[in-house]
C-alpha cells in the first residue's frame, strides 16, 4: 500500500545503547532520500495505516496469545536444546540478541527473478482499488522478533496485513502469519550466521514440490548508520539436478518501533516508510565495477552439528561486478545468483547505502549445493585503476 501523506510522530524509543558495527569501515552517512510511491487516486481511497487492537482475529491463521517479554524469554530458554553458538563468546550472541529483538514494522513485496514486482492476490484487494484501477504490490507487515540473550534461540513472526481503504475500521486484519524458529527444540533452520550488529543470514531447508525442491536464503542487513532501519531479502531458490536457479525474491523494508510485544500493536501513523515495490529500481551503474572492504565470515561443512555460527572478522574482500547477473531492485537493493569458477554457486544481496558505499551478504555453495561459507561485508567502490 502507498501513503500520499503521512504525519511523522516523534519516535520516543531509541536504541542509543547499541554498539558500533564491528565492520567499522561503514562510517559514511546513508543516502537520506529514497523513492516514495504515490498512487494517484481520490483522497478517500488512500490506504490508512491502522493500529492493531489486542485480540483482533486473523484471516487464514490463528493469532497466538500475546506473551510478555519475560514469558517469551523463559519459553525460549525452556525450548533450548543446550546447543550454543560456535566460534563466539556469550557477549557476541547477547549483543546480537539485543539488537535483533523488537517490533519491526514496514512493507514487503515479491519480485520475479528479473526484478519485476508481483501484484497482490486479487482476493485481498479491496473493490475500491479495482474500481479505480489501482494496482497493489506491497503488503504492510509486522515482524516481532525475540532472541534469548542467554541461549541460542530466536523466534520471529512475519505478519501480513490485509489492505484497507479509508477509515473502515480501527483495527487491521491479519492475512497470514509465518513463524520461524532458529535454535531450540523447534529449530527449523539449516544454517544461521549472525553478527552482533543484528545482521544475519539464514538458510531455510528445502521444500519438496514434486519434480523439484525449493529453498530460501534470507539475508538481513542492518543500516550501519541507523540501527533502527533494516532490509530482509529472501531469495527463493529452485533446486533441479544439483543446479540452483533463482525463482523469485521477497523484500521487506522494516523499521524498529520498540521492544518486543509479539506484534500486539502496529507502529500506526508513526511508521517511517512507504510502499516501494513499484518505485524506481537501482541503476546498474551504481553497482558495477571493483568493490572492496572488510568482511566477516562463517564457515560451514557437513560434519558440523551446530548450525549457528558467528560471523567473525576476516580479511579485506574484493568483488568485481559486471552487471550481467544482477537483479536490480527498488530501495537501492540488488541481488544475484551465479555459478562460480569451481562449479559451485554464489548468492549475493547488496544494499547501496549511498554513492560508493554498500553493505553486502554472500552465501557460497559447492557443486553439490552444500553450503560452504556465509559472509557479510561493508564495501566501497574502488577508485579508477585500483
Amino acid at each position: 500500500m502507498a501513503l500520499a501523506f503521512k504525519p511523522i510522530i516523534p519516535h520516543t524509543t531509541t536504541r542509543a545503547s547499541l554498539r558500533s558495527s564491528p565492520l567499522g569501515f561503514c562510517s559514511s552517512s546513508p543516502n537520506p532520500t529514497h523513492p516514495v510511491l504515490f498512487h494517484h487516486f481520490p483522497h478517500t481511497l488512500r490506504p490508512r495505516i491502522r493500529r492493531i487492537a489486542h485480540g483482533v482475529s486473523a484471516s487464514k491463521s490463528n493469532v497466538t496469545t500475546t506473551l510478555s517479554d519475560v514469558e517469551q524469554h523463559r519459553q525460549l530458554k525452556a525450548n533450548d536444546n543446550g546447543s550454543t553458538p560456535t566460534s563466539t563468546s556469550n557477549t557476541a550472541w547477547s549483543e546480537f540478541a539485543r539488537n535483533v529483538s523488537g517490533e519491526w514494522d514496514g512493507y514487503g513485496a515479491e519480485f520475479s527473478n528479473e526484478g519485476n514486482p508481483i501484484e497482490l492476490p486479487e482476493t485481498v484487494v479491496p473493490e475500491a482499488y479495482r474500481e479505480w484501477e489501482v494496482k497493489l504490490f506491497d503488503w504492510q507487515t509486522q515482524c516481532p522478533t525475540l532472541a534469548d540473550p542467554e541461549g541460542s534461540a530466536l523466534n520471529y513472526k512475519l505478519i501480513k496485513l490485509l489492505p484497507t481503504v479509508g477509515c473502515e475500521a480501527d483495527a487491521a486484519t491479519r492475512y497470514s502469519i509465518d513463524e520461524r524458529n532458529i535454535g531450540g527444540l523447534n529449530d527449523k533452520v539449516s544454517a544461521f550466521a549472525y553478527q552482533s550488529s543484528g545482521c544475519y543470514v539464514a538458510v531455510w531447508p528445502t521444500e519438496n514440490k514434486g519434480s523439484y525442491n525449493l529453498m530460501e536464503l534470507e539475508h538481513c542487513l542492518i543500516n550501519p548508520q541507523d540501527r533502527e532501519s533494516r532490509v530482509r531479502v529472501i531469495q527463493v531458490i529452485r533446486l533441479e539436478s544439483m543446479k540452483m536457479v533463482l525463482q523469485s525474491i521477497k523484500v521487506f523494508c522494516e523499521q524498529w518501533y520498540g521492544p518486543f510485544r509479539n506484534g500486539d500493536q502496529l507502529g500506526g501513523c508513526a511508521i517511517r516508510d512507504s510502499a516501494f515495490a513499484s518505485t524506481a529500481a537501482l541503476e546498474a551503474s551504481e553497482v558495477v565495477g571493483i568493490w572492496q572492504g572488510p568482511n566477516a565470515v562463517a564457515n560451514f561443512d557437513a560434519s558440523q552439528v551446530n548450525s549457528l555460527q558467528e560471523l567473525v572478522d576476516d580479511n579485506m574482500q574484493k568483488s568485481v561486478r559486471d552487471g550481467l547477473d544482477l537483479v536490480l531492485l527498488p530501495k537501492q537493493l540488488w541481488c544475484s545468483l551465479k555459478e562460480s569458477n569451481d562449479g559451485g554457486t554464489c548468492s549475493e544481496v547488496g544494499w547501496l547505502l549511498n554513492h560508493g558505499h554498500a553493505i553486502t551478504s554472500k552465501c557460497t555453495f559447492s557443486s553439490k549445493t552444500t553450503l560452504k561459507e556465509i559472509s557479510v561485508a561493508c564495501e566501497t567502490a574502488a577508485s579508477e585503476g585500483a
